[in-house]
């Protein structure tokens, strides 16, 4: 029954059982909007959030995000999810629903226009996470991660996160609090199917799968 559950959620979004978890539509206006958010002033508001994501939006902590080179659109939808509650972080909320639409734009694109995280490579090969990417898992109907996260991590377009150089530990809490639902703004419950399938040990390899690919 979960196969069948995952295959629809993945294959047709569109199914009565899994409404979208965000208010946010992507809309041909709401896309143009957000790309014409003005960097100038997203850096400045960008400083009242250095101290958890650093100056430049490379985090020096695992707990926080680093934001820098993340897709503009993905960031614009997060902060709208943490305003309206579709995303639930106490702190985050708060700092969302004191900014504008326009302040939200603004914010995403000087911090995707910024200079990507990298983490130092390491020689460890991580078997389980590179077969999940290249190929997923024919037994539990997993398309691989590069489906939708590109085979560099990039991310594409417009939900689907940039994953590569980001701190492991942030990427491994993530997936965990897809997979036992304490996030739930994913759109279609897309990312809580996919996790809910994962090992811890599967989870913890593509955290640093992720932070060790260069873009």
């Amino acid at each position: 029954m979960k196969k069948l559950i995952l295959s629809a959620a993945l294959l047709l979004p569109s199914a009565a059982f899994a409404q979208p978890s965000s208010h946010v539509a992507w809309t041909a206006d709401q896309l143009n909007f957000v790309k014409a958010g003005n960097p100038q002033k997203g850096e400045e508001l960008a400083k009242t959030c250095s101290a958890c994501h650093g100056e430049k939006g490379i985090s020096a902590s695992a707990a926080f995000p680093s934001l820098a080179g993340q897709l503009p659109t993905y960031l614009y939808k997060q902060l709208q999810d943490y305003a309206d509650g579709s995303r639930d972080n106490a702190m985050m909320s708060g700092l969302a629903k004191t900014l504008s639409k326009q302040d939200a734009a603004d914010l995403a694109v000087w911090f995707g226009s910024q200079a990507p995280a990298f983490q130092s490579r390491t020689v460890m090969v991580y078997e389980k996470a590179e077969k999940l990417v290249k190929s997923g898992s024919s037994e539990r109907v997993l398309p691989p991660c590069e489906v939708c996260h590109g085979g560099d991590g990039k991310g594409q377009a417009v939900d689907i996160p940039a994953l590569s150089g980001q701190n492991a530990d942030y990427i491994s809490a993530t997936l965990k609090a897809f997979k036992d639902g304490t996030r739930r703004n994913d759109i279609y419950s897309r990312m809580r199917i996919i996790a809910q399938t994962l090992t811890d040990e599967e989870i913890s390899e593509l955290g640093y799968y992720y932070q060790n690919i260069k873009k």
